[in-house]
């Protein structure tokens, strides 16, 4: 996920703004100006602010997590207070390979759990799970993606080879302390913990909440041309409750 330049943007005007009336209550108080005058500068410039540390918006900028978040949704994490990650939540967290990223993932497997897939089922601890929200938009196998897990068949990041080397037991994963086995929603399309093994506790961001707004991607001119740059809202996503 992503910063998008007008959440940037925002968040800094809020940032400024919280700042400016703050200090316009603390100058009200200094030059001696009526008593209470003062405290409604400083509390709008507390609701004003308060909210960028216990939320954050994020963008959505892969399918990864179809159709339970689309490209183009823009939605907002509780950061504060942190939410207990449950089986079958779905959190942001910073990406292990490289943290200059946030991902979005469902987590299927909590400390202690064991963790399988067969033929694109999901088994915990030896009972399928029901997925409603699963897609399975690919129609051609993978024996390592579909049947998980066993013998890679692509290069994985060294932490998923650690995984299967030390965390396997029986052909089934085992989740260690505070760690997390997370999936996306689009299972043949996402980058997830088959492939870079699995999130820290330490790494959890938040869990998101709703999507205040979202809009389809730029359209394609006709013949293959360059995108119009016309951007269509989803009304029927919008302030949608995750």
């Amino acid at each position: 996920m992503r910063w998008s330049p007008d959440i940037i943007a925002g968040t800094a005007l809020l940032a400024v703004l919280g700042s400016l009336f703050f200090l316009a209550g603390r100058s009200l108080a200094k030059t001696g100006a009526e008593r209470g005058r003062a405290w409604p500068w400083i509390l709008l410039s507390l609701l004003i602010t308060l909210p960028l540390i216990f939320v954050q918006a994020f963008v959505i900028p892969t399918g990864t997590m179809e159709n339970t978040l689309l490209i183009g949704d823009h939605i907002l994490v509780r950061r504060l207070p942190r939410s207990s990650p449950c089986r079958d939540d779905v959190f942001v967290f910073v990406y292990p390979i490289d943290r200059r990223q946030t991902f979005v993932k469902r987590i299927v497997g909590i400390p202690g759990d064991r963790i399988k897939i067969s033929e694109k089922i999901v088994y915990r601890n030896g009972v399928a799970v029901h997925e409603p929200y699963a897609l399975h938009k690919s129609p051609y196998p993978d024996s390592y993606r579909d049947n998980f897990p066993s013998e890679p068949s692509m290069t994985l990041a060294n932490a998923a080879w650690d995984m299967l080397r030390n965390h396997v037991v029986n052909g089934e994963v085992v989740v260690p302390d505070r760690k997390y086995f997370v999936l996306g929603d689009n299972r043949d399309n996402s980058l997830d913990s088959r492939y870079w093994g699995f999130v820290g506790d330490g790494d959890l961001i938040g869990k998101p909440f709703l999507i205040y707004d979202s809009e389809d991607q730029p359209s394609e001119e006709p013949g293959g041309g360059r995108s119009t740059g016309v951007r269509r809202i989803r009304w029927n996503r919008m302030f949608k409750a995750l």
